[in-house]
């Protein structure tokens, strides 16, 4: 890998913590989602996973070292930048205005489905690492929804409003 492309991962990162601890202060907002989402459409599988990873690690130096969540966010963002590298790479530019707008439902509705799978990881991860019962793991998912309702409207709305300007922005960068 190019020192350019360290270089980019390592602001990014930088970035990512920046926007997390920024919007920390807000339940259910986040912009992680989308920032990553984009990055790794735009750069591909190893940076993004190589951005996944430094960001799930460093980002304990401002909200703890907790495992259960280390491992999750571990876990998701690398399933993450997995996805959305490969999707990324694999799409073609995009000239016709109904096709972009499908690309823009396809990108946004992954995003969406990635939001509630990382509650549900977090709902298996956690109930496990503290050795829940059957019944207080089933308290912590039904807690877990009213969490992940605003996320799941804040990621689809801001993947929704920000995926195509921060893809062109990313993009360019990635040439």
């Amino acid at each position: 890998m190019k020192a350019r492309r360290v270089a980019l991962c390592a602001v990014f990162v930088a970035l990512l913590i920046a926007l997390q601890y920024t919007f920390s202060f807000v339940p259910g907002v986040e912009l992680v989602t989308v920032f990553l989402l984009c990055f790794c459409y735009a750069f591909g599988i190893i940076p993004g996973m190589i951005t996944a990873t430094c960001f799930s690690l460093l980002r304990c130096l401002l909200f703890g070292f907790y495992p259960n969540v280390i491992v999750l966010y571990l876990v998701y963002y690398n399933m993450f930048a997995l996805l959305f590298g490969f999707l990324g790479k694999n799409s073609r530019p995009m000239t016709k205005k109904s096709a972009r707008a499908a690309q823009l439902a396809q990108v946004t509705a992954l995003a969406a489905v990635c939001t509630v799978f990382f509650t549900l990881l977090d709902d298996l991860i956690s109930p496990l690492f503290f050795g829940y019962s059957a019944e207080a793991a089933y308290g912590y998912f039904l807690a877990s929804l009213y969490v992940m309702i605003p996320q799941l409207i804040c990621a689809t709305m801001s993947v929704a409003l920000l995926f195509v300007p921060l893809s062109r922005v990313f993009e360019a960068a990635a040439v």
